[in-house]
């Protein structure tokens, strides 16, 4: 960081007060003892008279390592470790020495920094407990302003700062100091036993409460995520706090109640009548417990249980109200002991559910079954959102999931096979086996309704025998890459990692990267071999393909084609998805990558509808691109023999290929994205979680293997790859996102632009070039569609390397947007 020629860091190692002189301290109960200077006549202390006698201090050495080790916070017990310091003393004088002697004897790890400027960045790395300033040369430091830089960060909410002032400021105001941000005032006295006292009195004083309030975060969490309703309340009846089930259960928002009396809260005439009794038990200290109706006085029946809450003085201070809803046919059930039902119902949940990261389905309220998993990353608005978006068919699961907790075997078994049905991919298409009995009713059903392809089910699927040989990078049969210019080689050196920028290949290529990495990915995979074409001819098929791409498109162009293809490349590497796809799966999703954009106009579905295109005739306005795009692709490939990749490929094998590359194309239309991503969820990474987690994590656990290998399962899996690889910048290098976001907003500033001079209407408003803030568009990109995504496909693929680029890249946006930055990058000054 620049600043180790102004620090100085303790070297000691100690973690416990007493430093040097404690090494022969009592341990135990006598290390207790020494805590209290020697007092007259108290068992074991020496006359003052004798200790001063033989030059010992007035205060023992102290052992605090027992003591120290757990603080108690009400039924909460955590770990207190010793504090860090942070000196900020422009010169090393006597008092600078004095508190880095102290620090020394109470075992505080210390750094001192002499130089102003990087006192905000060590605070910063550190985090440190408390932070001593010398305000006794204004002309040298100026404490108030420093201490003012310091308190503007977040994270100083529970740093403790003391200002070392001089002997004749000592009688001033301490109101500068405070409105500053200071916590505490220290007259300048250099002792040892002084500033250890000082050390000493913050620590179980100051840092304690501190310690604290920052526990009280843990508690509101799990406040906010609790399922029961739960609202406080002041000794007055003035509410102070609403979590988000409760005001689900009621129907107000917080924004309603916080702050306001409760009885001016406007409610009907049986829950008026309800309050009365409320308060007259309120008010004698009594808890309540009884059942009462919703706001819209619906037939929702609550469990309400008031519990006071005695503080200082032996005084009420606090009511607290939890309230769970229940059927109207339980009236006379009465409420257990919440923390005890929380802990039960954490406890089961916890032996088959849902160990999903993603947000999609534990917001539910419905829902006791999903397991409440920990909250990685950044607040998420789509989190927020997340019951609103969530699906019908995830909402029904989660209900059989908690009926089955305190069912019966035989029921669990049942409601078991219940569930897999419901996560099929085709809950209303049934599944025709043959009636060898009736075969023309057969052949009749078959030949009217099918999709011309005979459903099959388990390891019914059959595939061809080839499969795909992966070459490692770098030893290849394609007879054209021998023949790429070297800069194109270069940039296509690493093309198999994560950070490989298809950019460079851009440039390298004159805008035709599609072909050169096709042709390199393609032979790493041996398709040409598993399609039994020559290279000419897959050469020629990516010219052509490439040609029809649209090169003025800012966004939606070739390099997008091969940076999807890139991406699903690598996805294919990985380790449970190498294990899961077949040979056809493989081909059928590097060939869709490769397409799925072609002849893309750089306008958007929307867009083409509302223009009234052929296009949009020609697909009845329904996935009108996607559908354009699968089209094509076919009507290319098969027109010329020259240009047929799939000309001498068995007929069955041509017809599974093709649906799964139209499949998975069609997959990548948004409007269906939240459909596509609750049906991966559900139909994928939750069984798979619950198989692994019964075969105790076992991967190659037999039913885990069969599950994936399924013909629903693997489809499934496909269409979130490409999805995943179609949207992928966000997961990027920063660098290449923001050159990503600088694309795709241009292109759709150019369709607003056109929509407003055509007279259209106006698809997204928000891509206005004179009014956009791209880091909003950015960040609500990210919260919406991205994180929860791929949330789910790290689950199931293991990605750690993607959503740490995700997380970087949402705090970048999150850091220009605070700023009210509208652009891509903070100005030239701000990086000074």
């Amino acid at each position: 960081m620049g600043c180790a020629p102004s620090i100085h860091i303790s070297e000691t190692q100690t973690v416990y007060p007493g430093a040097r002189e404690a090494e022969a301290a009592p341990q135990g109960p006598a290390a207790a003892a020494a805590l209290l200077p020697p007092a007259p006549g108290r068992p074991g202390a020496p006359e003052p008279e004798a200790a001063a006698a033989a030059g010992a201090p007035s205060a023992e050495p102290r052992d605090l390592k027992a003591s120290t080790s757990h603080v108690q916070f009400g039924p909460m017990r955590f770990r207190a470790d010793p504090p860090q310091v942070l000196l900020v003393f422009v010169k090393d004088d006597s008092q600078c020495k004095g508190f880095r002697k102290a620090c020394e004897k109470a075992g505080f790890t210390y750094i001192v920094v002499q130089d102003v400027k990087v006192v905000l960045t060590c605070f910063l790395a550190a985090h440190h407990d408390i932070i001593i300033i010398d305000h006794r040369n204004p002309q040298l430091l100026d404490a108030p302003a420093l201490c003012r830089s310091i308190r503007s960060s977040k994270v100083s909410e529970n740093t403790v700062i003391v200002g070392v002032v001089r002997k004749r400021d000592g009688e001033e105001s301490v109101m500068p100091l405070i409105s500053a941000g200071f916590t505490r005032r220290y007259v300048e006295n250099p002792s040892l036993m002084a500033c250890y006292a000082e050390l000493l009195q913050l620590e179980f004083g100051e840092v304690r409460s501190q310690l604290k309030l920052r526990a009280c975060n843990s508690v509101f969490t799990a406040l906010e995520k609790s399922q029961d309703a739960i609202k406080i309340t002041s000794e007055n009846n003035y509410i102070q706090y609403v979590n988000p089930a409760f005001e689900n259960t009621v129907g107000y928002e917080s924004g309603e109640l916080i702050g306001k009396e409760l009885a001016k809260v406007s409610v009907n005439e049986k829950k008026g009548d309800l309050l009365t009794t409320i308060n007259s038990c309120m008010k004698m200290g009594k808890e309540w417990q009884g059942i009462y109706c919703s706001k819209n006085g619906d037939n929702v029946q609550q469990n309400v249980k008031i519990i006071p809450v005695i503080g200082q003085g032996g005084k009420i201070r606090h009511y607290v109200s939890i309230i769970r809803v229940t059927n109207g046919s339980n009236k006379d059930e009465k409420m257990k002991e919440p923390a005890q039902a929380d802990i039960h119902t954490a406890s089961q949940s916890g032996k088959h559910r849902d160990k999903r990261k993603s947000s999609l389905d534990v917001r539910s309220v419905t829902s006791r079954a999903s397991e409440v998993a920990i909250q990685r990353r950044h607040s998420s608005v789509a989190r927020i959102h997340s019951m609103i978006m969530e699906a019908p068919i995830t909402k029904v699961i989660n209900i059989i999931s908690a009926i089955q907790e305190d069912s019966s075997t035989l029921v669990t078994e049942a409601l078991d096979h219940v569930l897999e049905i419901l996560r099929t991919t085709e809950l209303y298409s049934p599944q025709f086996e043959a009636k060898n009995e009736d075969p023309h009713a057969n052949n009749l059903i078959e030949g009217l309704i099918s999709d011309g392809f005979r459903r099959l089910s388990g390891n019914e699927y059959t595939l061809s025998t080839n499969d795909l040989q992966q070459v490692p990078s770098g030893l290849f049969t394609s007879e054209f890459l021998h023949d790429v210019p070297p800069r194109i080689a270069q940039a296509m050196e690493n093309e198999d990692h994560w950070d490989f920028s298809v950019f460079e290949l851009e440039a390298a290529s004159q805008k035709r990267p599609l072909i050169f990495l096709g042709l390199k990915i393609f032979a790493r995979f041996g398709v040409s071999e598993f399609l039994k074409c020559s290279d000419t001819t897959l050469r020629l098929w990516l010219q052509t393909i490439e040609a029809h791409y649209h090169s003025s498109n800012p966004y939606h162009n070739s390099t997008h084609a091969a940076d999807v293809l890139q991406a699903t490349a690598y996805f294919l590497c990985q380790e449970r998805v190498k294990r899961t796809l077949d040979s056809v799966d493989k081909a059928a999703a590097l060939i869709a990558a490769t397409v799925h954009d072609v002849d893309h106009p750089g306008r958007t579905s929307p867009f083409l509808c509302n223009a009234g295109s052929e296009l949009a005739v020609l697909y009845n306005d329904l996935a009108v691109l996607e559908s354009h795009h699968a089209a094509l692709t076919f009507q290319l490939t098969t027109r010329d023999d020259k240009i047929n990749i799939f000309k001498n490929l068995e007929r069955s094998d041509y017809r599974t290929l093709r649906h799964a590359i139209i499949d998975m194309v069609l997959a990548t239309e948004m409007t269906k994205h939240f459909e596509h991503v609750n049906k991966f969820v559900n139909g994928v990474v939750k069984p798979l979680a619950e198989l692994e987690e019964n075969k105790d994590g076992d991967p190659d656990a037999d039913a885990s293997h069969l599950m994936l290998r399924t013909p629903e399962t693997r489809t499934l899996i496909k269409r979130m790859m490409i999805k995943c690889a179609d949207v992928s910048n966000p997961c990027r290098p920063l660098e290449q996102y923001i050159e990503w976001a600088a694309r795709i907003s241009e292109e759709y500033f150019s369709q607003t632009e056109e929509e407003k001079k055509l007279n259209l209407p106006v698809v997204m408003p928000v891509f206005d070039r004179n009014t956009c803030s791209i880091p909003k568009s950015q960040i609500s990109f990210i919260d919406y569609f991205v994180t929860d995504m791929y949330d789910a496909w790290d689950d199931f693929a293991d990605l750690q390397e993607l959503l740490q680029h995700l997380d970087s890249n949402f705090k970048y946006w999150k850091g220009l947007d605070e700023r009210n930055l509208r652009g891509l990058r903070p100005p030239p000054e701000l990086y000074q």
